[in-house]
């Protein structure tokens, strides 16, 4: 407190009481103000050698001058002085976009000329101010209804991939109307026109209406030939924007301050949606849309403090009603590519590198692809002989139909997919003895899966000597302490089961059942 000014009004106080002999622990529990700041005061009044009543009818500049007297700046204003022709090369040095430039740099490059100059932080103090002084912005006023403002966040939001626990990196698109503030955020599959016009689409179907205008910066999947006065956009953005009947805008190049708006937007985004995702994780752009979707609504539901209404009570009142209606129908992007079908009756869509199954029969044949940001289509001859969901993110993934795959391919592909009870439950139809021959299979290997291979061989051993002989010989099998495939494949071929079956038989028609028989009762 000792060191910081005092208004007049202050000043004036302490001059009061000191005319009614106060003392200076009494003018501080009055005042407020510590007793080092008062006794510092009472040394320049003193000094002044004036009386206090003299004092208080001062002019307020007099008695600033008085007790605030300037320090002196002599080395500083000479400092000052010398930086101050430079701070406007400065200024343009740092508009540069790509010089690249820092402060730090043109710092060092101050002091090489001046070692006497500003140390670091006074020179960047002094910079700052005169940017700030020179930065001139003009207010914009928006017309309800007749602008869109359309841009990609800086930062994107990600999935991960529930096999690989990749990180999926997910664009997201912002669009906003000025007026009202009312804003849509949607994270994408990619950046390229056939993700990014349908979600223009649906960013449309939020607002339930569209804008006069369209408002973009100079991005590639919009604009062909960057321009101030005429900007050319693609051909595509063209049929869009007569599809919707409305006007494509683009900004001046390196000028996000043509769309404020949007940027304000974004900058709501990371608070209102980005934060709040931070500790969550998502395996499907979908879940992300969702979630993403209920936060956006959430985010243009608050009460905005300025206004004392939400975005979308500013959108309902002062919006909607001056955007045009949407058309019956959304604008449908999809483009087409041909491919032949490799060996393994798959086609490779160029653009992801993934490849989708088609039926075998067609391997060798050339196909043409017709797809959008969801939807693979196979054409053959003007027929459509396949149709697959597209996979978005990830690169060099197989789609694979097993109605599409060769019967061998397809047993393959069952046994792939077989567990333990698969195994158990086929041996039982066969059989009791089967059964048993399997189980002990299963559990002769530290891990079942290790069995399949000899279960599977048991297994299709009944299709060439039948359900009657597989049983007879895992019957003869069982008896061995070691059972495998290759046991109950030779007892098959040596006709083995058969001759046990006939000994069983002629055995139990010698031996009838009488009491002189032993049992295991009598090993015990």
């Amino acid at each position: 407190m000792a060191n910081k000014a005092l208004t007049m009004l202050q000043v004036r106080r302490i001059l009061k009481l000191l005319m009614e002999e106060c003392s200076q622990r009494e003018i501080h529990r009055s005042t407020g103000i510590h007793r080092v700041t008062i006794k510092s005061y009472l040394h320049r009044f003193t000094s002044s050698g004036k009386p206090f009543s003299e004092l208080y009818a001062l002019s307020d500049y007099d008695l600033s001058v008085l007790v605030h007297p300037p320090r002196s700046t002599k080395t500083s204003d000479e400092r000052y002085a010398d930086l101050q022709p430079q701070l406007q090369r400065f200024s343009d040095e740092l508009n540069k976009t790509n010089s690249h430039v820092t402060k730090q740099v043109l710092w060092e490059e101050y002091l090489q000329d001046r070692p006497t100059g500003y140390q670091y932080s006074q020179f960047c103090y002094h910079v700052d101010q005169y940017i700030k002084q020179h930065a001139v912005t003009m207010p914009q006023q928006h017309e309800p209804g007749y602008r869109l403002q359309i841009d990609f966040a800086g930062d994107p939001l990600w999935i991960i991939d529930p096999l690989t626990r990749e990180r999926i990196k997910c664009p997201v698109l912002v669009c906003t109307l000025p007026c009202s503030s009312f804003f849509y955020v949607e994270p994408l599959s990619s950046c390229r026109q056939e993700h990014l016009i349908p979600a223009l689409n649906r960013a449309l179907a939020y607002f339930g209406g569209v804008p006069k205008n369209i408002l973009s910066d100079n991005m590639k999947q919009v604009v062909t030939t960057a321009s101030r006065y005429e900007p050319v956009f693609n051909d595509l953005m063209e049929q869009w924007a007569l599809h919707y009947q409305t006007n494509m805008q683009a900004t001046r190049a390196v000028r996000p301050k043509d769309k404020p708006s949007v940027e304000g937007s974004v900058h709501h985004a990371y608070q209102q949606i980005y934060a709040r995702l931070r500790n969550e994780e998502f395996t499907s752009l979908s879940a992300l849309t969702y979630r993403v979707r209920h936060l956006l609504d959430t985010a243009n539901d608050r009460l905005m403090t300025d206004y004392g209404k939400s975005r979308r009570q500013r959108f309902m009142e002062l919006e909607q009603e001056f955007l045009q209606p949407l058309p019956l129908t959304d604008f449908v992007y999809k483009r087409e590519t041909t491919a032949k079908v490799k060996k393994n009756y798959h086609v490779i869509l160029g653009e992801d590198r993934c490849q989708y199954s088609v039926p075998h029969e067609h391997i060798g044949k050339i196909v043409k692809l017709i797809y959008d940001e969801s939807v693979v289509e196979v054409f053959l001859d003007f027929q459509r002989i396949a149709l697959h969901q597209r996979i978005v993110g990830r690169r060099g993934i197989y789609r694979t139909v097993e109605e599409h795959m060769p019967e061998s391919h397809r047993r393959y592909h069952q046994q792939q997919g077989w567990t333990e009870e698969d195994f158990t439950s086929k041996a039982a139809a066969v059989g009791p003895c089967t059964e048993e021959a399997v189980l002990r299979l299963l559990s002769s290997k530290a891990f079942a899966q290790q069995s399949f291979d000899a279960c599977l061989g048991i297994l299709r051993l009944q299709k060439k000597y039948g359900t009657t002989r597989l049983e007879a010989a895992c019957s003869v099998a069982l008896q061995v302490p070691r059972l495998n495939y290759r046991l109950v494949n030779n007892i098959l071929e040596n006709n083995r089961d058969k001759v046990s079956v006939a000994a069983g038989e002629q055995r139990a028609s010698l031996l009838p059942l009488h009491d002189n028989i032993r049992g295991k009762e009598v090993y015990n």
